[in-house]
């Protein structure tokens, strides 16, 4: 593909934290960077050269907002297929629709991932309070129902055992369409990201250990305290979906490792990720701009990292504590600005320096 040269303009879909932290890196590169998303007074819109407020289904503005661009990337998946393939009509997206048709679907995702021979948890698809029942018997007596699209942080979901009533949860909780998951007996989740040029190199980041509380991302740990065999083959999964999925940008793979030492994949994100924030100040690419250089045909930066490190996620009032985070030399503080603070929402994060000594690697 042609390079997009520095001084080009990139479009993002979507305003939120992370299209702030891919703007703020490519204007460190040189680049434009031009917002469209549906929310007014986003955290991308503060850092970005321009913003298109408009649905996401506008296809008048989508049209409009693709002329004006150099190439375009996404930074979260609830966003119309339909509409990426109206964008892929007039300019380049990376990754492309295709792509986010899967990940944006748990049982697509999970589809995809087993026929591509990559293992994950025992799953059925759930259409009705029927289709429910049928499907406990099938991988109970322990499962998550999770809605198959937009939940997120632990949105839309629901545990399930056997003193659910299952047809008063799928009423109560207003699914249309589901998932039913067995519970995995894991040890601890992980995740990789990797990044893949149109050509097909890739590279990864180190696996790193996500610690969560009530279903959202609380501190992130890198590298993962796991045997450097789990790593491999971390690494070798990561890359065997990246290629099969054709990806042009940088792609989040979530692991659990269960308790006899296997690796199943949770969830795909094909686009910068939480767990990945770390490397913004530890690694000598961060996450931000990998997919600047991927998505504009440059040539991968490395992604090794110069210091151990701990993310920490600063939620809700977390972030009224800002003055004593930075008061450690150590410690980084990225506020994402977003006006007001509610329970579970991500306001920014920190992210402590280690030194070599300070975090364990099992063999």
């Amino acid at each position: 593909m042609p390079v997009v040269k520095p001084g080009s303009t990139i479009g993002i879909i979507g305003g939120g934290q992370l299209g702030r932290m891919i703007a703020a890196s490519a204007a460190l590169m040189g680049y434009k960077v031009h917002i469209f998303t549906d929310e007014k007074d986003g955290p991308a819109s503060h850092v970005a050269y321009k913003t298109t407020v408009a649905k996401y289904t506008n296809k008048a503005a989508l049209k409009k907002f693709a002329e004006s661009v150099d190439v375009v990337t996404f930074e979260f998946e609830n966003i119309p297929h339909e509409s990426v393939k109206v964008l892929e009509n007039i300019v380049p997206v990376r990754p492309g629709w295709k792509t986010l048709y899967i990940a944006q679907n748990r049982v697509r995702e999970k589809d995809f991932l087993n026929s591509i021979g990559v293992a994950t948890t025992k799953y059925e698809k759930i259409t009705s309070a029927k289709s429910l029942e049928e499907a406990y018997k099938k991988i109970g007596p322990k499962c998550i129902l999770k809605t198959t699209e937009l939940g997120y942080d632990g949105k839309g979901q629901a545990f399930v055992d056997i003193n659910s009533d299952l047809q008063k949860l799928w009423h109560e909780g207003k699914f249309k369409k589901a998932i039913l998951e067995k519970l995995v007996d894991y040890t601890k989740e992980i995740s990789v990201i990797v990044a893949r040029s149109e050509d097909g190199s890739s590279i990864p980041f180190v696996p790193v250990e996500n610690i969560h509380k009530s279903g959202i991302l609380d501190t992130t740990v890198a590298p993962a305290r796991i045997s450097s065999k789990l790593m491999d083959e971390a690494w070798e999964k990561a890359h065997k979906i990246a290629d099969s999925l054709e990806l042009v940008g940088v792609l989040c793979v979530e692991f659990f490792v269960t308790a006899k030492n296997e690796l199943l994949v949770n969830e795909l994100a094909p686009r910068p990720h939480n767990s990945g924030h770390w490397t913004m100040d530890a690694c000598i690419t961060s996450q931000f701009e990998q997919l600047v250089r991927a998505v504009c045909g440059l040539p991968l930066g490395n992604t090794a990292y110069h210091s151990m490190a701990i993310m920490k996620n600063l939620i809700g009032d977390d972030i009224d504590n800002w003055k004593e985070f930075i008061k450690d030399p150590d410690t980084k503080i990225h506020i994402y600005g977003k006006e007001k603070a509610r329970p579970g929402r991500k306001m920014g994060h920190i992210t402590h320096i280690l030194s070599v000594t300070d975090v364990v690697v099992e063999e």
